[in-house]
């Protein structure tokens, strides 16, 4: 024994691992941000390497009064220098200009020449929405390109229809326009089951609400993977039990939403659930996705009370990701909770720069909210946006089914990232344009480094995006000629490589009327939705215009599409009481 215990010393002096001194610091990025993880190399130590831990700090005993110390993490630049090892180290990391690019506020909209005006409106006690700027006319001869961010949200629509169920006034800044479109499934492109590109089919029209103009419709279809084939999961339940999700619309909805969730994974899947409120716990460890009697016991085991710490929670399902990442897997965090975070870094920059941090793992981010009353909004948009995924609002269990069954692999399984459009108008045809909806942030626009931030997409998603058009006159000479060009800008997921796709667009308009009904519907929706915000695009029209357009294009066998006509007699009744309805 006697022998083993002199060996031993002997390779901790080897190594350094013993002797008088006490090597202490923080290493932290040149944004003050502190970094965990980062690998800690010191020359008396060889090859043998230390991380930082939770809050950048480090310890390390070594036998040198002096030795160079290398910090290296992933998306920052090595940094190398020697270091007096009685003294305590305070070091920093400067980003790469990749990571950098990450922390600037960044625009859904590239769209030119925007007004800092905001969208205003009631604002509701204790819920907070991002303060947004609509998207103006911009002259096409002057801006011929603008662009915009592809993703999958769909949050907006069902919380206008928890406002409008609940006979309350929608707030302005709630109403964003694109998510209410990919709310629904509109005209696939040609070729969805395509599983290597996108797609895109465009629609030229005449405009429902201004004749002389016209609309452009572009609808863009993701690869859609083969569901025999879907990569195994490594997923992290991050569920809020604090005192305020316990109401019917809150914890309860969020069991049974996760729990028909759970019925979709298979045995080679993994699942863990951490829950905050009161305190941060895990309540599952990983567990096989075969095991689901046992994990729906610990989802309807979870009760509501406590605070809200929800820094400590994010790193501790992050930390749990970690642990278990599958390679070449669908890593991804799934974070339920109503957004009030009232313990520990509630502030959304200081968000943004803990979920930007997590980026580089390559795990995502999923938000589904819930409540109503200290609904935050603002709070659940700025972390699946920071977190490279995607966000939803749940008012009900239809909802959650949708959402969490029915398009299971649009919300969870991601084939491109950082997904964004640039289209180029011919100022011969176009006077000016206007990107209907993808309205920017307010502290965005004021940003002078800001940036188009590109998307996540899921497998076989279809979105929409619609342009109002002012024609350049004499148009009838451009008929089925080329009028833009779009460029599709994406990385594979599966492969992190960067990918484009070229569409040309052909100039053929014809009558609203003559459309396919599901563009007639999706110029409906638009319509509702400048409608609820105000527009000054549309101060001469009011919902009775918007259920006529879509009473021409609603298909009543379609569910979600019938349900959008009693939201605009809804509407009719919180916003004109005293009017007569027209039927």
């Amino acid at each position: 024994m006697k022998r083993v215990s002199w060996v031993f010393l002997l390779l901790l002096f080897a190594h350094g691992l013993y002797g008088q001194y006490y090597l202490r610091g923080e290493v932290r990025d040149n944004r003050g941000r502190p970094l965990e993880g980062v690998k800690i190399n010191l020359a008396s130590h060889g090859a043998f390497p230390y991380y930082s831990g939770s809050g950048g700090t480090f310890g390390i005993t070594v036998s040198l009064a002096s030795d160079t110390i290398t910090l290296s993490l992933e998306g920052y630049e090595q940094w190398k220098a020697a270091v007096d090892t009685r003294q305590f180290q305070s070091l920093v990391l400067k980003m790469l200009p990749s990571t950098a690019q990450q922390y600037h506020n960044k625009l859904t909209s590239a769209t030119t020449n925007l007004k800092a005006e905001s969208a205003g409106g009631a604002a509701v006690p204790g819920e907070s929405y991002t303060n947004l700027v609509e998207n103006q006319f911009v002259d096409a001869a002057v801006y011929p390109e603008t662009g915009f961010s592809i993703n999958v949200d769909k949050a907006a629509y069902s919380n206008i229809r928890r406002f409008l169920i609940n006979e309350m006034k929608v707030p302005k800044d709630a109403i964003r326009i694109e998510e209410m479109l990919n709310y629904f499934s509109f005209t696939r492109a040609a070729g969805e089951a395509n599983t290597r590109q996108f797609h895109c089919q465009s629609e030229l029209t005449g405009c429902p609400w201004k004749t002389d103009n016209r609309l452009l419709f572009l609808n863009i279809t993701a690869p859609r993977l083969n569901l025999d084939n879907l990569p195994p999961s490594n997923l992290v339940f991050l569920i809020d039990i604090s005192g305020s999700m316990d109401k019917p619309n809150r914890l309860p909805l969020l069991q049974a939403g996760f729990k028909l969730l759970v019925d979709n994974l298979r045995a080679k899947d993994t699942l863990s659930i951490v829950t905050y409120g009161g305190g941060v716990g895990i309540a599952l460890q990983p567990t096989g996705g075969n095991n689901k009697q046992h994990i729906k016991a610990v989802i309807d085991s979870l009760v509501a009370g406590g605070d809200t710490p929800g820094e400590g929670a994010i790193r501790t399902a992050y930390n749990l990701a970690k642990k278990t990442l599958i390679h070449d897997g669908n890593n991804r965090v799934i974070l339920a909770t109503d957004g009030d975070f009232n313990v520990g870094q509630v502030s959304e920059t200081e968000l943004e720069d803990m979920i930007t941090g997590y980026r580089q793992t390559g795990i995502y981010l999923t938000c589904l909210g819930v409540g109503m009353g200290n609904y935050k909004d603002s709070k659940l948009e700025t972390l699946s946006k920071k977190g490279n995924g995607n966000f939803a609002y749940i008012d009900n269990l239809e909802e959650a089914q949708k959402v969490l069954v029915t398009e299971f692999t649009q919300t969870l399984y991601a084939v491109a990232n950082n997904a964004s459009v640039k289209i180029d108008f011919d100022p011969r045809i176009v006077k000016a344009y206007r990107l209907i909806g993808f309205d920017n942030k307010k502290n965005a626009i004021q940003d002078t480094t800001s940036e188009l931030e590109g998307g996540e997409v899921g497998s076989g998603h279809s979105m929409l995006a619609i342009f109002e058009l002012e024609p350049a006159g004499r148009d009838s000479l451009f008929r089925h000629q080329e009028f833009a060009q779009l460029l599709l800008q994406y990385r594979i997921t599966s492969t992190d490589l960067p990918a484009k796709q070229h569409f040309s667009i052909p100039y053929n308009p014809l009558p609203i009327e003559k459309a396919d009904s599901s563009y007639r519907f999706a110029a409906a929706i638009a319509l509702f939705g400048s409608v609820l915000k105000q527009s000054r695009f549309v101060k001469d029209l009011a919902f009775e215009d918007v259920r006529e357009l879509a009473r021409t294009s609603v298909n009543i066998n379609d569910a979600r599409q019938s349900e959008f006509l009693v939201l605009i007699e809804k509407a009719i009744k919180v916003y004109t009481p005293g009017k007569k309805k027209n039927r």
